[in-house]
């Protein structure tokens, strides 16, 4: 018997805690649910984004950097030390009902547990590219400038986008490097004059011609070639077409969702549903591995200190 299933407890009984999502989020809050003896379950499908990354070096406490495969196997390996029980599955519906929450897997399985916390993340908006999605996970498509926006220091970059927030991180880049395009593959009216003005007083050229092509050399993309023109080369290609959260189920349940489409926290990571998390890409929009994990560590610490409470065991 692990030390996430006390014996005390009844085989039927509901969990004390699901865990939806296997990302740095969801792993965390695996080592903390474990390590407050709690009984759960993590349940994901496996596709985390943080597994895509070849090399996070800003990750602390990883001076060379680290895989996110690797990150990802190294966080597993310590939430199942304290006996963290983590099933590859898929959450197809999630309901709460006179307390306690239901959620229906794809084969049909039902779990219930006392409290719920999602850490799904976010889907990234991809961009109309041949064979993007093993680019961005190749690293031949960037993502997050935030993350790895120093390694192109000096470099030629393109940001691909199609509104104001393509142009945004486009002027973000200049941070590193004065060498920046932006590809606005919106409708003109999307990118307003006033950021127009702001892109051209940093020196940042916009092309708004469609990509036709991808040239690739040596495992990275050479160049983007744009509808009746010549090739234009870049050393690194950025997507900033923006992300959509993963809140779906959360939304079934009753969560509330903000403005920008990710779900509402409070300062314990609690949605509007007493009972229900969120933490990591799917509540902010910073989309660092960092965050996800510090936003689990206090949803998971909450959500213990809330079954203690029930439980009458808080002093």
């Amino acid at each position: 018997m692990s030390a996430s299933e006390p014996l005390d407890a009844p085989p039927d009984a509901p969990l004390d805690a699901l865990v939806i999502g296997a990302g740095p989020g969801g792993l965390t809050a695996a080592i903390y649910l474990a390590r407050f003896k709690r009984r759960f379950l993590v349940v994901h499908d496996g596709e985390s984004r943080a597994g895509w990354i070849p090399l996070s070096r800003n990750h602390p406490g990883f001076p060379d950097g680290i895989a996110g495969s690797e990150l990802l196997e190294r966080m597993t390996a310590q939430a199942q030390r304290y006996g963290a029980r983590i099933e590859a599955g898929r959450v197809e519906a999630l309901a709460l009902a006179d307390g306690l929450f239901t959620a229906t897997l794809e084969d049909g399985r039902s779990i219930t547990a006392r409290a719920v916390l999602m850490a799904m993340g976010v889907l990234d908006n991809a961009p109309d590219l041949p064979g993007v999605e093993t680019a961005i996970r190749e690293s031949l498509v960037r993502i997050c400038p935030i993350c790895d926006g120093y390694e192109v220091e000096g470099q030629a970059v393109a940001v691909i986008g199609r509104d104001t927030g393509g142009a945004r991180e486009a002027l973000f880049l200049t941070t590193y490097t004065p060498r920046v395009t932006l590809v606005h593959v919106g409708p003109p009216h999307d990118l307003p004059a006033e950021e127009r003005a702001r892109l051209e007083r940093a020196g940042i050229a916009v092309i708004e011609t469609p990509i036709t092509s991808v040239v690739l050399d040596n495992r990275r993309i050479d160049a983007l070639v744009f509808d009746g023109g010549e090739p234009s080369r870049f050393d690194a290609v950025y997507s900033a077409l923006g992300v959509t959260p993963r809140c779906t189920l959360a939304v079934e349940a009753g969560a509330t969702l903000g403005e920008d489409g990710r779900l509402v926290v409070g300062p314990h990571q609690q949605t509007t549903v007493p009972g229900l998390y969120a933490a990591g890409d799917m509540v902010r929009g910073l989309n660092q591995i960092s965050t996800a994990e510090g936003e689990a560590a206090i949803a998971a610490t909450a959500i213990h200190n809330r079954l203690r409470e029930a439980d009458g065991e808080a002093g």
